[in-house]
């Protein structure tokens, strides 16, 4: 019997508290509505936002073509001027390459001279300490009697050197630049 009794007695307090529960849900009308205005609200605030953003965009995107344009302007004056100070500089080294091959020109042809004059056996003691670049140049300057007197008298090694310079340089299989 208490069995029966412990179950109607849940049972009811199970009913008790379903009811109370409707109740309380019926006592609070607003909490459980839809808000229906709520998004058309976003909208419109979405729609002013895309209406703003349609209206200003033309406007936006002249600003931004000015300030691109301006920016394309200070660059090419920064390339103009770049331009003018390498021409000026080029200009300058031009002259100074043209000095300084008018004065190699006359300083071969004195030192060509000055070998001109030497006895081969002087000649060919000093052609040994320079350079053999510019032994062979000046050897090729010299009258052919003269060279072969010369390399007659320098070392083997020495006038083959010179033979093997001068040889390549008329050679016109030789390259003209060099590289």
């Amino acid at each position: 019997m208490t069995g029966i009794l412990n179950h109607l007695l849940g049972r009811s307090r199970r009913t008790l508290m379903a009811a109370a529960g409707a109740a309380l849900m019926l006592a609070m009308p607003g909490a459980f509505a839809q808000d229906v205005t709520a998004p058309p609200a976003e909208n419109a605030a979405a729609n002013e936002v895309q209406q703003f953003c349609t209206n200003i965009a033309d406007a936006a995107r002249d600003q931004r073509y000015l300030l691109q344009r301006k920016e394309l302007e200070t660059l090419q004056a920064s390339v103009d001027e770049r331009i003018a100070t390498l021409e000026k500089r080029r200009a300058e080294y031009e002259d100074w390459l043209k000095r300084r091959n008018d004065f190699l020109k006359q300083a071969e042809l004195g030192l060509v001279d000055i070998y001109k004059t030497m006895k081969p056996d002087a000649a060919a003691g000093k052609l040994e300490m320079v350079r053999p670049e510019i032994a062979a140049a000046i050897v090729m300057k010299l009258p052919p009697r003269q060279s072969s007197l010369i390399l007659s008298e320098m070392s083997d090694e020495k006038a083959a050197v010179l033979t093997n310079i001068i040889s390549s340089a008329s050679d016109p299989n030789t390259s003209k630049e060099p590289s």
